[in-house]
């Protein structure tokens, strides 16, 4: 399955949640989502099934500007440290 997204708005806040598989090739796409519901977003990863090293870049980059992550797996979170730590 590649990459699925649905949008949720509260009238406050935007929740993209993302769906299967994100790879690379996604990025763009979800840069664009990304800058149409700014500045109140959040990502739900709960079913994102794999990532990439593309992905976790986007991903420290979105958290850096203060999007939230929600549901995000603990490997996920253990590659974006990882990934951190390597390019400081």
């Amino acid at each position: 399955m590649t990459l699925r997204i649905e949008t949720a708005f509260d009238g406050r806040t935007a929740m993209l949640r993302l769906i299967g598989r994100i790879e690379s090739e996604s990025v763009d796409e979800l840069r664009d989502q990304v800058r149409r519901h700014r500045p109140r977003l959040l990502l739900d990863l709960d079913e994102v099934t794999l990532v990439d090293v593309g992905v976790v870049r986007f991903l420290i980059a979105c958290k850096a500007e203060g999007i939230g992550l929600l549901n995000c797996a603990p490997y996920v979170w253990e590659w974006m440290s990882r990934e951190r730590n390597r390019e400081e």
